[in-house]
């Protein structure tokens, strides 16, 4: 990675505010009604005992938990404003505060196109590995959040130990995940700890986080519950994210899917703070609309991208971390619908400032695949992105107005050492785009021919351990249901 400004992570955004300071006030004010005067349905037993015994009003026949304003602004209060997901290499850190903004991957998608074919099939062990490798090669993907399914595992407890395993053993950047059982929760964090030499090394400088869940509307289900209380028993960073969509689990309108989506991540912010005050909360936002001829979720649309970005807005309201949504398409291969509603709602949701803005590298299909080369794609889109998040430098030095007095009317800088000192730092410089003539380019030189080409290139590099040979023995021993690679295809 250079050091060009635009280059580095976590630039400060607040160029997109769809939301006006009232309108703020409005929705925060409506969230603590809902939750005060409605409520959530509590289904984990743990996390039902956590809200009562910290004063929600509970109904264990109904299993409605209402929470009153002053314990979720006592929740918001005592959760953490910043939260670092730390990489193993601390180069890689990623500071989620105020209106930082960084990027990654995500969806656990169930398919790819595969890179050889372009044909869609389900995703396996080695497709973890080949997307954490690119992760670790992309230098605009700042997170790896776990973005397909080993399909080819069976056994619920062993799914997440595998997928976290062949994360961590081919990238140094953070490694962010969803998981699928208590028991596989449990495993992962063992390993994690055996990694990091002990369970206080890994609160300090914790390299995994874990994503739960929220059921819209307004549920909070046994097994996410219960999860979550596990988490934040532990001081983990957790992700508390909602999927409302409008028109299905949230009324139609934009306004109320906003206000749903604040006021069940600030239910399972207050879950956390519940179970253990102080321990790392973060809010999320992956909502969406519905396509209203079929009722079907939707990956592409502005609207999403609009939400997401309102939501961010109340995050840095709240002073709360965020985890956000952008980059993805309906689209079902690699090709402008793809590329033009990837862009939209990455700048969009890049502009508000929301901190980690996970599924904009790679998803497609209404969330539903990945594709190696969207991937690689994303990457030039987000390298944009953070040109505009750096804005234009005004000081007497850029304006070049001694500059321009000097030389005088009708006379070129191209010589001047002005041009010189900001020639390679001023602009992005694309590497998919061509900006060749017609006449010179090659067969294959367009972005999606040259993005193919990095999927290559990344897959032709041998496959290197990023996890201490004798810790990935010592895992390999303790957790045998890990599967090695075996497809040569994709690791």
């Amino acid at each position: 990675m250079s050091n060009l400004k635009h280059e580095q992570p976590g630039i400060r955004s607040s160029l997109y505010r769809p939301l006006s300071d009232s309108d703020v006030r409005t929705l925060a004010d409506s969230a603590f009604e809902v939750l005060s005067q409605s409520g959530l349905a509590v289904y984990s037993e743990q996390a039902f005992k956590a809200f009562e015994s910290a004063g929600a009003d509970v109904d264990a026949e109904s299993r409605v938990v209402k929470l009153p304003r002053g314990l979720v602004e006592d929740a918001i209060d005592s959760n953490p404003s910043k939260i670092t997901l730390c990489g193993r290499d601390s180069k890689h850190d990623a500071v989620l505060e105020k209106n930082r903004v960084h990027y990654g991957t995500g969806g656990t998608a169930i398919y790819v196109l595969d890179p050889d074919t372009g044909q869609r099939r389900p995703s396996t062990t080695e497709d973890v590995i080949l997307n954490a490798r690119m992760t670790e090669s992309l230098d605009n993907i700042h997170v790896f959040t776990i973005n397909v399914f080993p399909n080819e595992i069976e056994d619920k407890d062993h799914i997440d130990v595998n997928r976290f395993y062949h994360a961590l053993n081919h990238t140094t950047k953070h490694v962010m995940g969803g998981v699928y059982s208590m028991e596989g929760c449990r495993r992962v964090v063992k390993m994690a700890e055996m990694i990091a030499g002990d369970a206080e090394r890994l609160r300090a400088r914790p390299f995994v986080s874990f994503i739960t869940l929220l059921i819209s509307p307004f549920k909070v289900d046994h097994h996410y519950g219960d999860i979550t209380c596990f988490f934040a028993e532990k001081g983990l960073p957790v992700v508390v994210p909602t999927e409302p969509i409008c028109g299905t689990t949230s009324p139609i309108t934009l306004a109320s899917n906003i206000l749903t989506h604040v006021a069940e991540t600030l239910g399972g912010i207050a879950l956390v703070q519940c179970v253990k005050k102080g321990a790392p909360g973060i809010c999320g936002s992956v909502g969406s609309i519905t396509d209203l001829r079929t009722m079907a979720h939707l990956g592409g649309p502005i609207e999403r991208a609009m939400i997401n970005a309102s939501v961010s807005q109340m995050a840095q309201h709240f002073d709360l971390p965020m985890y956000s949504t952008a980059g993805t398409t309906d689209a079902k291969e690699v090709n402008v619908q793809a590329s033009y509603e990837s862009a939209m709602s990455s700048l969009l949701v890049a502009m508000s400032g929301a901190n980690y803005i996970h599924d904009i590298a790679g998803l497609m299909e209404s969330d539903l695949t990945v594709a190696y080369e969207k991937l690689v794609i994303d990457n030039e889109i987000l390298g944009m992105c953070q040109r505009v998040l750096r804005g234009i430098e005004i000081n007497d030095d850029t304006l070049g107005v001694d500059l321009m007095l000097e030389r005088g009317p009708g006379k070129d800088f191209l010589a001047e050492p002005h041009t010189v000192k900001y020639m390679r730092s001023e602009f992005f410089v694309p590497q998919l785009a061509n900006r060749d003539t017609r006449e010179s380019m090659e067969p294959g030189s367009d972005a999606i021919g040259r993005a193919k080409a990095r999927v290559q290139e990344i897959r032709s590099e041998e496959a290197k351990d990023c996890l201490d040979p004798e810790v990935r023995t010592k895992i390999l021993e303790a957790f045998p249901e890990i599967r090695q690679a075996t497809s040569e295809g994709c690791s």
